[in-house]
């Protein structure tokens, strides 16, 4: 499924436009991205948790080569599922 067919999926079940589905989807996302850019936590209980981690710069090798590269600090996102969607999934 990509973003379109869940726009889809959301506007038949909810019973609403697909514009009104893209515009509530689309705030979801700048939400959790927002809150995620401010160091904080966002949980949907049922749903999972969505968290940023810090990753801290490191030596590491080019695969072709064996040549030591660095490899730049970044944050990275991470999520961790909840008990009904890992429920529903097995």
């Amino acid at each position: 499924m990509n973003k379109g067919d869940l726009i889809n999926k959301v506007a038949e079940e909810a019973n609403i436009t697909k514009a009104q589905a893209t515009d509530a989807l689309n705030t979801v996302f700048s939400a959790i991205g927002d809150t995620l850019a401010d160091g904080n936590k966002v949980s949907l209980v049922g749903f999972g948790t969505f968290s940023s981690n810090h990753r801290a710069a490191r030596v590491g090798r080019n695969p072709k080569t064996g040549e030591a590269l660095q490899i730049a600090a970044k944050n990275v996102v991470k999520f961790k599922p909840g008990k009904e969607l890992a429920g529903a999934v097995n």
